[in-house]
């Protein structure tokens, strides 16, 4: 099954979002996720034609955008907001200087023929916008708000050109109320996007970093060096290039040659420059601020990091939390509900309060173009995109939407010690054996060459360089160590006290190695805490959170470095298994987050509320994780809990102010207190206001 990923035009709220949705689902498309703030599309294609769906989404009123096209500077009349707004405007202005006939006198604006055709360009250009757009809502099932305009600007159009028609006098002309209408939405809808737009300028500067110009190195038939100057969208994994100081690294690539210091501050948020050397990996996105290095390019396009973050931020941001499915539910049945409290508002005035059919009718219009549904529909979307486009910049990075949310209820954090807390750089500071020492270092360097912990890798690393035993069999229990069987039918082990607890005299150390249940000896390495750990648990501390350290190291070990930071609970010397049960049991008691790196980690972060992971963990824990803070971003956990609780208080400051407007604003309108064209400026200012309290996250202080 294919997965699409597609960018779409035309979205200005969740109702246009839930068109595209049930249309792609009415087409047999599965997992499908929308992001109207975005215009990100992503669904599972079971083989329907590509080109079908793409004019299917067009015949709602919406444009798939063709991302491997070069843009076009110049775009049709009249084709945005901004264009729309300025075309009808003049001629607005022009209709409401009759309003001004005791100052200034234009008899001829009088006339209704004059004001119609003065008002016709105005209409036209609304219903070719409005209008279309309001009957492709209909017909997709989900009416949107432009039916709500449609209806009012109609209305008053069509009740204007009556009064015209009959020669009903000027109480029946409503010619500037329609253009009002059309022209004060535009403009509300272009302040809109402009407002919308802010709250993705930080993946839009993530996705401006992915086109660079990269200095491809080439070879002619003498074998001399040449330089080219291309697109780094043309590189292919194995390509050699050369970058150089100031300049940007164009795609993930391993240094071959040379010496740099890089800023990361585009994908981490540190802007601490990093020293680079040969053979270290380069990320795409990244400023080679001092240096000159030639690099192997490891992977371009969708594989590279960069483009991995703005993936996964951009369908965490399609992801959709409870409160947002509960105000989609509203505004799918919100444009009907409006239409016919209009009805009613129009059937009381005119009948029950006796008020003129004009007037009734103008407070019926006015009902229809203050009632926003839009509201609804962005107030949860508008503050996800910043507070994920703002974890992004900051290293931090959620799976989904539903990840963010969840830091609002976490009450204790646990943590895994060895490559969390501490740095997981180990060094061998004594060791004893009863086999020459040669032997036990290959013996160990041979087993710990497959381990994915800490400690394994730091002695394969610091005792590698002899010629390993060939194993016969080799695998890697978890909780335990490295098993292996060589070729003649020896079984060695290194791993855990409690893999032969008979065979210990000596408690306390890292590591023992036996051969045939049969003790060789032990090492101990010593580890360093993370320089960021104690800053970041006190201000855990400082904010209510519970802290714990869960570890399978010996209690020893553990207890020295929980005491050192200041952990307020400690449980150690716990297998796989036992880490699993006690996150439940912690879940139980109270929601419960746990940060850890490891494939020992991995079970327990799926099962706790919130899985938390170091960007240099394993794969498995990064499966398994919720959250990963990227380059060793511990530091950054305090953060994540910040914005997880403040994207949720604004997730719903924003709910309250759309409830809050519709509940009010509809009222007022119906009892005569908002003239339509009043009506129409405050509903394009709803949408802005949402926009505007959700750009806050980005400035805001969240810890």
């Amino acid at each position: 099954m294919e997965q699409v990923d597609w960018k779409v035009e035309g979205m200005t709220c969740s109702n246009c979002a839930l068109s595209v949705t049930k249309y792609l689902e009415q087409e047999g498309m599965s997992h499908v996720k929308v992001n109207p703030i975005s215009g990100s599309v992503s669904f599972n294609n079971p083989g329907s034609s590509l080109k079908q769906l793409t004019d299917g989404i067009r015949h709602l009123g919406y444009r798939v955008v063709d991302e491997t096209q070069p843009e076009t500077s110049s775009t049709p009349f009249l084709s945005n907001h901004k264009q729309r707004f300025f075309f009808t405007l003049p001629f607005t202005a022009i209709l409401m200087l009759h309003m001004l006939d005791g100052w200034i006198h234009l008899h001829w604006l009088m006339n209704p023929w004059v004001q119609m055709l003065i008002c016709l360009p105005v209409f036209i250009t609304g219903m070719y916008f409005f209008g279309r757009s309001a009957l492709k809502s209909i017909r997709s099932g989900v009416p949107n708000m432009n039916v709500l305009i449609t209806l009012g600007a109609v209305a008053s159009f069509a009740y204007s050109l009556t009064g015209a028609l009959l020669q009903l006098g000027p109480d029946y002309l409503f010619f500037e109320t329609t253009a009002t209408i059309i022209t004060l939405v535009f403009l509300g809808n272009y302040l809109e996007d402009i407002s919308i737009r802010s709250t993705q300028k930080s993946i839009q500067t993530l996705t401006r970093s992915q086109k660079v110009m990269a200095n491809m190195i080439a070879f002619n038939d003498q074998h001399e060096e040449q330089i080219f100057e291309i697109e780094n969208t043309a590189l292919r994994t194995g390509d050699l290039i050369l970058i150089k100081t100031g300049e940007q690294v164009p795609v993930d690539c391993k240094i071959l040659w040379g010496e740099c210091a890089v800023n990361e501050a585009l994908i981490t948020g540190e802007s601490t420059l990093l020293p680079k050397t040969k053979k270290d990996m380069l990320i795409g996105g990244s400023i080679v601020e001092e240096g000159i290095v030639r690099a192997q390019v490891t992977a371009t396009g969708s594989d590279t990091v960069l483009a991995g973050i703005i993936k996964m931020v951009e369908e965490a941001q399609a992801e959709k939390p409870p409160l947002q499915k509960m105000a989609d539910k509203i505004s799918a049945v919100f444009v009907p509900v409006v239409v016919a409290l209009a009805v009613i508002t129009f059937l009381m005035n005119y009948f029950v309060f006796n008020i003129e059919a004009g007037s009734a009718l103008m407070r019926a219009v006015a009902v229809l173009v203050i009632s926003c549904p839009c509201a609804m529909g962005l107030a949860t979307p508008a503050a996800i995109a910043v507070g994920m486009g703002r974890s992004a910049r900051s290293g931090i990075l959620f799976r989904n939407a539903s990840s963010l949310e969840s830091f609002k209820k976490i009450q204790q954090i646990v943590f895994d010690k060895t490559g969390t807390l501490t740095t997981g750089a180990f060094t061998v500071s004594r060791y004893n054996t009863s086999v020459p020492d040669e032997d036990f270092r290959r013996i160990l360097f041979s087993l710990e060459k497959f381990s994915a912990h800490p400690i394994g890798k730091s002695i394969a690393k610091a005792w590698g360089g002899t010629p390993p035993i060939q194993w016969k069999h080799v695998e890697e229990i978890k909780g335990l160590g490295i098993r292996a069987e060589d070729t003649h039918g020896d079984i060695y082990l290194a791993g855990a006290a409690k893999a032969y607890p008979e065979t210990i005299t000596e408690n306390g150390h890292s590591l023992y190695v036996w051969k045939n249940g049969g003790l060789l000896g032990w090492v101990d390495v010593e580890d360093e805490i993370r320089p960021e750990a104690p800053h970041m648990v006190q201000r855990l501390h400082a904010a209510g959170i519970r802290t714990i350290m869960l570890s399978g190291d010996v209690q020893s070990k553990a207890d020295a470095v929980a005491t050192a930071l200041g952990i307020q609970e400690v449980i150690a010397e716990k297998s796989p298994r036992e880490k699993l049960e006690i996150i439940g049991q912690l879940n139980a008691h109270a929601p419960t987050a746990m940060v850890g790196d490891g494939i020992n980690d991995a079970p327990a972060l799926a099962k706790a509320t919130l899985g938390i992971s170091l960007s240099d963990a394993s794969q498995i824990a990064l499966q398994h994780a919720d959250v990963i803070l990227v380059n060793h971003g511990l530091k950054n956990l305090p953060e994540a809990l910040g914005l997880g609780r403040h994207t949720d208080i604004t997730i719903k400051q924003n709910l309250f102010w759309a409830f809050f407007y519709n509940i009010i604003a509809i009222p007022i309108a119906a009892f005569g207190y908002l003239s339509p064209s009043i009506a129409a400026l405050a509903m394009g200012f709803s949408d802005i206001v949402l926009a505007i309290n959700s750009a806050r996250l980005y400035v805001k202080k969240v810890f």
